[in-house]
């Protein structure tokens, strides 16, 4: 069993004495604000049980910003991980006491989208969103937007000129990287299936055309299937891949551009062999670490989590205490790969 941290382990990653961080912990004075202020982030680093009470300490003075988060499908691991480290995230900020509430989306329909947004204004002081490019989806931000509340898209980009800035991945080399490692391991004249959530999705769309960029530059060796669109639903992936599999006995290779690689992974574990089709997927969660290990999955391509929401977190505070134009200052992060022999 994982032995849960203590004040030693937080004193020791701050590298300040036990006695400082009970100081900190129970509001005494005598700690000088720089030194709180890492305990505060050693606390969070090392997991301590403790670290959101050490965290409101030190906010107790500050200005109070409520944050809203919209996200995508509340029981999907990957967006489960993303609103906690969010929350760390904001909740760690040194310059704000942080109130953040999250909401989900659970269809791709550009009026839902619309409807969380808009229930947003009042509410809160600055949006985060993961959306898809839509002239309902740019209404509401535009309306946000009058009412001195900026919007930030996360993860693929929508209402560009509306929205305050983009923060997330350079989708482009996440599709260019996926290809490089199925190029690898397909042979010559085989065949590639691609999947996308839907060409609504703009990081889809780059992680797509990064993908064939790739195939076609260093020539035509492998053969890309038609793009199948699966609503990013493991159902509609595992359906998908079952035909491909029917249809194209040479199917040698597979990239799930989006969500839904679990049914992808489903379908290979009844049909094929460890191996007998190359697969790439996104984001390392128990499945795809499990498919990693099984020989099902070849490449993970993660988001980088926590230095993404450290990097959000920042400019959604200077955006409500600064009034600051970052509409320039994006945060475009390059994937994390993950291999069988690096888990």
């Amino acid at each position: 069993m994982k032995r849960r941290p203590t004040i030693k382990d937080v004193a020791e990653a701050a590298g300040v004495g036990t006695a400082t961080v009970d100081r900190v912990l129970h509001g005494r004075n005598l700690v000088r604000p720089e030194t709180a202020q890492r305990i505060s982030d050693a606390a969070f680093k090392v997991g301590y049980h403790a670290a959101n009470l050490i965290s409101q300490k030190l906010q107790a003075d500050l200005p109070t910003v409520t944050f809203g988060i919209l996200l995508r499908k509340k029981d999907h691991a990957f967006y489960q991980h993303f609103a906690q480290e969010i929350e760390q995230a904001l909740h760690a900020s040194c310059n704000v006491r942080a109130r953040v509430e999250i909401d989900y989306t659970e269809s791709q329909t550009a009026l839902e989208f619309a409807q969380r947004l808009s229930a947003m204004e009042g509410r809160v002081d600055v949006v985060a969103a993961v959306a898809i490019e839509n002239q309902k989806v740019t209404d509401e931000v535009a309306k946000l937007k009058s009412a001195g509340i900026p919007t930030f898209a996360l993860l693929s980009d929508f209402s560009q000129k509306e929205r305050r800035s983009y923060v997330g991945t350079n989708n482009t080399k996440f599709g260019r990287t996926a290809a490089w490692m199925l190029s690898k391991l397909v042979k010559e004249g085989d065949k590639i299936a691609l999947f996308t959530g839907g060409h609504r999705w703009r990081g889809h769309e780059l992680r797509e055309t990064g993908f064939r960029e790739f195939i076609r530059d260093n020539g035509p060796r492998h053969q890309i299937l038609d793009t199948i669109i699966n609503l990013e639903t493991n159902s509609l992936t595992y359906e998908e891949t079952i035909d491909l599999l029917s249809r194209h006995p040479d199917l040698s290779g597979m990239y799930i551009a989006g969500g839904g690689m679990e049914g992808a992974i489903e379908a290979l574990r009844e049909l094929r062999q460890p191996g007998e089709v190359s697969l790439v997927v996104n984001e390392l969660t128990s499945v795809s670490r499990q498919a990693l290990c099984d020989g099902y999955v070849n490449m993970v391509l993660s988001t980088p989590l926590p230095e993404l929401c450290r990097e959000l977190a920042r400019l959604m505070t200077s955006s409500v205490l600064d009034g600051a134009d970052v509409a320039q200052n994006h945060v475009v992060m390059n994937p994390v790969v993950s291999l069988p022999e690096s888990i």
